[in-house]
């Protein structure tokens, strides 16, 4: 169903606030404008509020919502719909396009929160240690590897990592995070000693005549993909016998958890992810007292249920 434009306008507007105020990434931008033309083609289907965004009404948008839990949609994809809908009215209030905001007093549909799958301190150990690091490929999958446990690093931060964001001499890593939020985060001994060691002996014979800036490269000398690297974590927890469904997050949930439960503040942990909101960083205390009931049950003579 056509848009009118009005609405176009009105996305426009909003989504470029988005961009130059918050920076967001690009996918976040289209994910915000997807959900508001899907408010925007429901309101002209059910002929509600002139079809216009500007129009709607606090009832219009309880209809909408629950008009898609109906159909059968994920509480936690509403619940990312209506705080898209929710920063778009208060936008329109504060240029004065709407009088009043009807979202204001909406709430957020109930989300069960899955506990992220982590990695033991043991099963990480094993995952670092299977690449072959005599060969210079294993070298540099064993330093990427290290350094996505040491630094807690997204795997887009990791692989698009240049020379320039590594500190050797401070064993420190700067990297761009979502919102364009930049971050320095320490690196520890030994994820230092495996990037010493790739760009010493392996990132030259895998560069060879190339010349480029991007820390990580491929046997062909460019920039890695986030779908091959993923390839290769999947293929060496094989490798290390792990038999657990991992994620691209894995390694960050392990860093997380393991910092948690070695007694790291929540904030301190807040700051090395680079979450803008602590309530996202909380799920991994969750994650941690499940670890502490496991330990307690196993070892403590009156801790089995």
């Amino acid at each position: 169903m056509t848009v009118s434009e009005a609405n176009v306008r009105m996305l426009d507007g909003f989504v470029d606030t988005l961009w130059l105020e918050d920076g967001l990434s690009r996918n976040t931008l289209i994910s915000y404008r997807t959900d508001l033309t899907l408010l925007a083609e429901w309101l002209g289907r059910q002929k509600r509020a002139n079809g216009l965004l500007s129009d709607v009404t606090q009832a219009d948008l309880l209809a909408f919502l629950a008009d898609r839990i109906k159909q059968g949609i994920k509480a936690s994809t509403t619940a990312r719909a209506l705080t898209c809908i929710k920063r778009f009215y208060r936008y329109l209030l504060r240029e004065g396009k709407i009088l009043a905001d009807p979202a204001t007093n909406i709430d957020s549909p109930k989300v069960s929160r899955h506990l992220p799958v982590s990695l033991t301190e043991t099963e990480v150990e094993a995952l670092l240690a299977a690449p072959d690091t005599q060969q210079p490929l294993g070298l540099r999958d064993r330093a990427m590897l290290e350094m996505l446990y040491a630094a807690g690093l997204r795997v887009s931060e990791l692989i698009g990592l240049e020379i320039s964001q590594v500190r050797q001499d401070m064993g420190v890593v700067r990297t761009m995070g979502k919102g364009s939020k930049e971050r320095l985060i320490p690196l520890g001994d030994e994820a230092m000693h495996w990037l010493g060691l790739y760009l010493e002996q392996s990132r030259p014979v895998l560069l060879a005549e190339k010349h480029g800036n991007v820390l990580f490269v491929t046997a062909r000398g460019d920039a890695m993909t986030r779908q091959a690297f993923w390839y290769l974590i999947k293929r060496y927890a094989l490798q290390a016998s792990i038999m657990k469904t991992l994620s691209p997050h894995t390694l960050r949930h392990a860093f997380a958890t393991h910092l948690l439960n070695h007694g790291a503040d929540l904030r301190v942990v807040q700051l090395l992810l680079g979450h803008s909101d602590i309530s996202t960083t909380q799920i991994y205390t969750h994650v941690a007292r499940e670890r502490l009931k496991q330990l307690h049950g196993q070892h403590h003579p009156r801790g089995k249920l």
